[in-house]
């Protein structure tokens, strides 16, 4: 099996210094190749709009794309899959409407959710915040860099960690277990995304943790 994405960059309009399909190409274009459309404000018409801009953007790079929440848009546009959160449709109920073909992700905040996760058809579990961070209006409880390695121990889902991780953490997250990182300010915020993006991916290869 094809390792899991090492760079797993969050698309929020919210935060996003340039227009989102830009944004989108130029992080490809580093290599990165899965990407989350998460947009909380937005009508569903506009969402399907943007994830189908999105998709166009992305499709000479392979990139995948995800869609927050919404699993019914995420299989209308034909996205490669949906992540949902603790307060949103659960896990099988996702992919009921994505089907099969799809990604199905799950954030993760305690071992309890962590074990559910595990026993669910998730392709990936997410895990976090890891440190503080602004990304949300009312994050979760901060879980740190050694939740991921209580999280590494009891699942072989892929992990992805999120949550305040920069380039000077990232290292430590991918030493503790996680198959990748999630960023949304760094890379969206940032005047040059592409480098930024690649150094990311760099300290992953450097630090990432081999697994059969």
């Amino acid at each position: 099996m094809q390792r899991f994405p090492p760079l797993y960059a969050i698309l929020d309009p919210q935060f996003s210094s340039m227009p989102l399909t830009e944004l989108a190409r130029q992080l490809a274009h580093a290599g990165v190749q899965l990407m989350q459309l998460r947009d909380k404000g937005s009508s569903a018409r506009a969402l399907y709009s943007q994830t189908i801009d999105l998709l166009a953007a992305l499709a000479p790079s392979g990139a995948r794309l995800i869609v927050n929440d919404r699993s019914d848009i995420a299989a209308m546009a034909g996205a490669a899959g949906v992540h949902v959160g603790q307060e949103d449709l659960r896990v099988e109920d996702a992919r009921k409407v994505c089907g099969s073909s799809r990604w199905v992700g799950v954030s993760t905040h305690n071992l309890e959710q962590l074990r559910a996760a595990d026993g669910t058809s998730a392709d990936y579990i997410a895990v976090g915040p890891i440190f503080p961070t602004g990304a949300k209006a009312n994050p979760d409880p901060v879980v740190g860099v050694e939740f991921v390695r209580m999280a590494r121990e009891i699942t072989r889902k892929p992990i992805v960690a999120i949550g305040g991780i920069t380039l000077e953490s990232a290292a430590d997250v991918f030493r503790a277990g996680a198959d990748s990182v999630a960023v949304i300010r760094d890379l969206s915020l940032s005047k040059y995304p592409e480098p930024r993006a690649r150094e990311y991916i760099a300290i992953a290869d450097r630090n990432r943790i081999a697994r059969d």
